[in-house]
């Protein structure tokens, strides 16, 4: 059985390979190509708030599993959530560990890893 750290390092070598980001690339990156892969709108220039948001959509969609976000509907072509729940009060360690467990269920149910 894969245990998460492999899941891990399979999900950064994916991410080395088709970006071209760095080894450990911050969660930061992450968030933002998934936003991206989830706006479907591909490689273009965006502002600094189309940057936030993306990340915004991409934390919107993994969180969605845990019941934290529910997607309503596209506007402008940009997929809208309603938050169902707050977040709990996690420590910083305690957010990128409900991250990458949130990025490794997304990358199985997209059958990417």
């Amino acid at each position: 059985m894969v245990n998460e750290s492999e899941h891990w390092q399979k999900i950064e070598q994916f991410f080395i390979d088709n970006f071209d980001t760095e080894k450990n690339p911050p969660i930061e990156t992450l968030l933002f190509l998934i936003g991206l892969q989830e706006l479907g709108s591909g490689q273009q220039k965006y502002t600094k708030e189309d940057k936030v948001n993306l990340i915004h959509i991409a934390v919107c969609r993994l969180l969605e599993p845990f019941g934290y976000y529910k997607f309503t509907h596209y506007e402008d072509g940009w997929p809208q959530y309603d938050k169902l729940e707050e977040l709990p009060e996690l420590r910083p360690n305690e957010q990128s560990l409900l991250m990458k467990k949130a990025i490794i269920q997304y990358f199985q149910e997209e059958e990417l890893i």
